[in-house]
């Protein structure tokens, strides 16, 4: 353990945060474990990882050893570079939230950027994240200025999700006596999605059961694909159609038959690449290297400051 010099950590739910590499600080302990933007597993990451370098600076002070390990966060996911009036919803006790897959969709432009001679700084890009939820992000000069609130009842359907859902029958059942607080949040996070519609969020299953004849498993897919390329094409519309690609990533999009659906509904905004797999663990690892070789200005968290 003594060799490690950095421990890379999931981020958490904080805010406020802009994407990016922050190191572990006590600020940031204290504010994932009063969770007070959420309470998630991941929230443990950081905490883990900072006690795993402090043990590990122990090793080294005890056997005379030089250096410092320390605990970073990568794109945490509820950063926040969304720009003001993207923020905004039709009622001021409503304003839109990001939550989504930042790790992964930001190092599929970093992909993108590299596979054509570019840095993420110099490409736009919209980033379909497709797996047990689903968010749509859109990418420009190194910030995500849109997206949804995957974790917050907002977004594209998704095998555990309901996503966007009318406004009307959700008041209807808050106030209808039958459910709890909690009962109605699973049925949009958790249980909503394919496992509202089958009791599974398995999507080779219901590929499975469309390709043999079930034809409520046929529309099912036909929705997920079509409310994905709803936010692919208003993303779209933020940066004037002024894309340089569309990057389906994501465990779901391994799935030929969605993907050349999602294809065939928003290739006319830009050419689409597929990089599929939950790449976070890559991702981390890569931000890791980057910050060992300098490519990464290192940011601090502030509760207070944005």
């Amino acid at each position: 353990l003594d060799s490690i010099d950095l421990i890379l950590a999931r981020g958490g739910l904080i805010t406020p945060i802009q994407t990016g590499v922050y190191e572990v600080t006590q600020k940031m302990r204290d504010a994932l474990v009063e969770g007070k933007d959420g309470v998630h597993a991941c929230n443990l990451s950081a905490l883990i990882a900072d006690d795993l370098a402090a043990e590990i600076n122990g090793m080294r002070a005890e056997k005379g050893q030089e250096g410092n390990c320390k605990a970073y966060i990568a794109d945490a996911p509820t950063s926040d570079d969304m720009l003001p009036e993207l923020k905004l919803s039709g009622h001021p006790a409503f304003q839109r939230r990001p939550a989504f897959h930042t790790l992964n969709s930001r190092a599929m432009v970093r992909r993108y950027a590299r596979n054509v001679g570019k840095t993420n700084k110099d490409v736009t890009v919209i980033v379909a994240h497709m797996g047990g939820g689903s968010s749509v992000s859109l990418h420009r000069n190194g910030l995500v200025i849109d997206t949804n609130d995957a974790l917050g009842g907002d977004g594209p359907i998704s095998p555990e999700r309901a996503g966007s859902v009318p406004g009307f029958p959700l008041v209807e059942m808050c106030f209808s006596g039958e459910y709890t607080k909690d009962q109605v949040k699973k049925k949009l996070v958790g249980r909503g999605g394919a496992v509202a519609y089958f009791g599974t969020n398995d999507i080779r299953e219901i590929i499975a059961r469309a390709e043999s004849g079930d034809e409520a498993c046929e529309t099912f897919l036909k929705g997920f694909s079509v409310s994905v390329a709803k936010y692919v094409g208003a993303l779209a519309t933020v940066v004037g159609g002024k894309v340089d690609a569309i990057v389906l990533t994501g465990g779901i999009a391994h799935a030929k038959s969605i993907v050349e659906d999602i294809r065939s509904r928003v290739e006319f905004i830009a050419p689409v690449e597929v990089y599929a797999g939950e790449n976070e663990l890559e991702s981390l690892a890569e931000n890791g290297y980057g910050i060992l070789a300098g490519e990464f200005d290192i940011k601090y968290y502030h509760p207070d400051r944005f």
